[in-house]
């Protein structure tokens, strides 16, 4: 008996050991160099409130009041993945900006923490980019983590004058349960999720239930524009249109046909411009 005591209690380490590492992996820093801004945009660091130094690029307005509008990139990625669409919102007049979370791109490298943190670069963004537009309206578009960042400040979620949500996860335990299941069918994602979303207490110092976009979207009354990938299988559309319920304001909701999570993440055509266009046009007014 104390024999398989023994065995059952290594083996209970073991998992433990590799869900740790597991862990790891998914948090690790990603570094990358954006291509150099292109005047009249230019490059600039953003101090976080807890000392990091955020890196991000600004486009000024057609005046210097015009309507701000913040854009936030997904996990894994960084500002070049919303920079021609930034680029663009600066053509129609708005003021933009856009930024490397902390453990992306030339931001400080910290481990990333789905939102829980890089929230205070999102609110170090804003209110920079708020005080630049001499307290003009701000628009934010949040993408995946850069959604759930927008939403969870320790304060809520940003002031935002409109808030476009795009394939942004409604709790981190649904997250990472839909990225397992992806790779590893159903069994290993009910497995391992607890071992990994609970690392989030020891970690970011937060039970993985404060971790929740969906929660924090509750409490927001501004305008908001929800937009997902039909699909997408690590926000599916059941999710996305949970979020879409969620939203007390005045809000909309897109599921676009044949986009998985990917696809709705980095669109940049005609129509998604469009969408942004009107949406900011009657939320913030025209420049």
């Amino acid at each position: 008996m104390r024999k398989w005591l023994i065995r059952l209690a290594v083996f209970v380490l073991a998992g433990l050991a590799l869900s740790w590492v597991m862990g790891s992996a998914m948090v690790r820093p990603e570094v990358s160099h954006p291509a150099a801004a292109m005047p009249p945009a230019h490059d600039l660091m953003i101090d976080s409130p807890d000392g990091l130094l955020i890196a991000a690029t600004y486009w000024p307005g057609r005046t210097p009041q015009s309507p701000g509008i913040l854009l936030l990139h997904g996990n894994g990625a960084s500002r070049d993945q919303v920079a021609a669409n930034a680029a663009w919102l600066a053509g129609q007049g708005y003021a933009v900006l856009t930024i490397d979370f902390r453990g992306h791109g030339e931001s400080s490298q910290r481990p990333r923490s789905f939102g829980w943190f890089e929230s205070r670069d999102t609110a170090a963004a804003f209110a920079w980019l708020k005080k630049t537009q001499r307290g003009a309206k701000v628009g934010v578009v949040g993408i995946s983590l850069g959604g759930a960042a927008a939403l969870l400040g320790e304060n809520g979620a940003l002031a935002a004058d409109a808030l476009v949500l795009q394939a942004v996860y409604p709790d981190i335990r649904r997250a990472v349960r839909n990225r397992l299941r992806a790779s590893g069918g159903v069994i290993a994602s009910y497995g391992l999720e607890p071992l990994l979303s609970y690392q989030s207490l020891p970690r970011y110092g937060v039970w993985p239930g404060r971790i929740a976009p969906i929660a924090a979207l509750r409490r927001f009354h501004g305008p908001v524009l929800i937009i997902g990938g039909a699909e997408d299988r690590f926000t599916p559309p059941a999710e996305t249109r949970e979020m879409f319920a969620a939203a007390p304001g005045p809000k909309a909701l897109w599921l676009v046909p044949g986009l998985d999570h990917g696809q709705v993440s980095g669109m940049d055509d005609a129509l998604y411009r469009e969408r942004l266009r009107n949406f900011f046009a009657a939320r913030l007014g025209m420049p």
